[in-house]
């Protein structure tokens, strides 16, 4: 299984075990392994698939 780490853009970690994100318009829904949800207001910076990484410009 390959679960992510989300980050702000300064690095600071927001969620970490993500198993699944949703994008609608400026929100960004994060769910981890425990089924446990967070809403974000920003957009994606970028997606590191080797290093399991996701870097937010939150608002």
């Amino acid at each position: 299984m390959c679960l992510a780490t989300v980050q702000k853009s300064d690095e600071s970690v927001i969620c970490r075990n993500v198993s699944r994100i949703d994008v609608d318009g400026d929100k960004i829904t994060i769910r981890d392994i425990m089924g446990d949800e967070r809403v974000i207001e920003g957009r994606i910076l970028m997606v590191d698939l080797a290093n399991s990484l996701v870097k937010l410009d939150c608002q």
